[in-house]
């Protein structure tokens, strides 16, 4: 055979400096891939634990507000319960400063009441008829409702004429003919309030010293 030719392991001209200085920047640039990688990780790692932060500050945020309203919910209750223990002791304590001596009030005005009854309650399902009175002043010709709030407002006059109304009606159904009249106490009357009332035909009755007074209305009281 003749000589064979040898080929070179480099293409020519590339020696195995050359490519020696190949691998080690090939090297070089996997790791700075393998440090690309790894900040990357740390980097993606750190948002996640910055994330798992705010969520447990978001939770605790959360719990807070929540034993907050439920701190609030227990005070505004705590409030409404002394309200009406309150409402109700005042309620009490006016109808003791009206009861005692009510029907000699109205007789010095000349009624002439010969009974009075307390919490009276008109139920009539027949027809649909019912209300109750605080106060029931009467004889054989005339009668009176009294409403006793502690502080008297438009909506307490307004539905104490309803009041009337139906006891008007209940009447004619029962064959009752007296004369209704009406009445309002309060241990608060503002003046406009009491203006109302008086403008409608209802008597005022309100504390005055150690007893009450009791202020009709101007012109002949209305009856129902």
């Amino acid at each position: 055979m003749g000589d064979a030719q040898i080929q070179p392991i480099f293409p020519r001209g590339i020696t195995f400096e050359h490519v020696w200085a190949s691998l080690d920047r090939l090297a070089e640039s996997h790791k700075d891939t393998e440090r690309i990688i790894k900040e990357s990780q740390q980097e993606a790692a750190k948002r996640q634990e910055e994330a798992a932060r705010r969520q447990e500050e978001a939770a605790k945020r959360q719990e807070e507000a929540a034993r907050r309203q439920e701190e609030t919910t227990r005070q505004i209750n705590d409030i409404n319960k002394r309200f009406g223990e309150y409402s109700n002791r005042l309620g009490e304590i006016s109808e003791y400063m009206i009861a005692p001596n009510l029907r000699d009030k109205f007789n010095e005005l000349d009624f002439n009441f010969q009974k009075t009854s307390k919490n009276t309650e008109v139920s009539d399902r027949q027809n649909n008829i019912f209300f109750e009175i605080d106060y029931f002043l009467e004889n054989y010709s005339k009668a009176m409702l009294v409403e006793v709030k502690t502080k008297l407002i438009s909506d307490h006059v307004n539905a104490h004429i309803e009041r009337l109304e139906k006891m008007r009606k209940y009447a004619d159904l029962h064959g009752d003919k007296r004369s209704f009249f009406g009445a309002v106490a309060g241990v608060v009357i503002p003046d406009d309030i009491r203006k109302l009332a008086l403008s409608h035909g209802l008597f005022v009755i309100e504390p005055s010293g150690e007893t009450f007074k009791i202020t009709p209305p101007v012109g002949n009281p209305k009856e129902w």
